[in-house]
């Protein structure tokens, strides 16, 4: 996660009052296969993988999700009236026209 991102994350949790950091995952859904899924957590599901970014800060990621999330970094843009996460990830192998779902390489 970038500065941006944490920090975003961060604000968030101090707004709901609650919260031990964010969940990322991915959905089956689009023309091209899958699409994120972020949402703050108050609680990690069995399966879930904790990855601690800052010191009030971690990412939870489900074993499912785990291979398509793998080595992405999140970050946080603002653009005028819009704001919202942006996904780098190296295992996308193309996005759909609209930008709302990716596919990744086979094998992944």
């Amino acid at each position: 996660m970038t500065e941006a991102a944490i920090e975003h994350v961060r604000n968030q949790l101090h707004k709901r009052g609650a919260g031990r950091g964010l969940r990322l995952g991915v959905t089956k859904v689009g023309c091209s296969g899958y699409a994120y899924v972020v949402d703050f957590l108050d609680e990690p599901k069995d399966d879930d993988r904790e990855f601690h970014i800052a010191e009030d800060i971690s990412v939870f990621v489900d074993a499912k999700s785990l291979p398509y999330v793998k080595g992405t970094r999140l970050d946080f843009k603002r653009q005028g009236l819009n704001a919202g996460f942006e996904f780098h990830n190296p295992n996308v192998a193309a996005l759909c026209g609209c930008g709302e779902s990716f596919s990744v390489e086979p094998g992944q």
